[in-house]
């Protein structure tokens, strides 16, 4: 049997399901609580986190690796802005805490010798529509 395909969301998406999960983290999410990207701690259980949708477009074998930051801002910064269409978003898939449901996005970092698995929180202010 086939899972179910996951909805792939766009900016308006994101942001009410962002703007529905404001107020503190639950006891289950909030090591993994960040403003911007940070790695999955080793010691986090993942279990506790369920796919709910995918900012991956079907179809688009070679997503861009082209960011957006108009501010000046980096890939790193708590302040970037989350643009789906734009790299790494546009390689996320969209999880919510299986307690709280307050929502992330989790992506893999895949450098020369290793592959680490990041996680940003879904914060409503930093969702902009920036079409490709």
């Amino acid at each position: 049997m086939t899972a179910p395909a996951l909805p792939v969301l766009d900016a308006a998406a994101l942001r009410a399901l962002a703007s529905r999960h404001a107020g503190p983290a639950c006891p289950a999410c909030v090591a993994i609580r960040a403003p911007g990207w940070e790695a999955l701690p080793g010691s986090f259980d993942a279990a506790a986190l369920r796919r709910v949708g995918t900012l991956r477009q079907p179809g688009t074998d070679d997503p861009t690796l082209e960011e957006h930051h108009p501010a000046g801002t980096r890939s790193w910064s708590p302040d970037a802005p989350i643009a789906p269409a734009w790299f790494p978003y546009n390689r996320c898939d969209v999880w919510e805490c299986a307690a709280c449901h307050r929502p992330f996005l989790r992506y893999t970092e895949y450098g020369g010798y290793y592959q680490e698995e990041r996680i940003r929180e879904l914060l409503p202010d930093r969702i902009v529509d920036a079409p490709r």
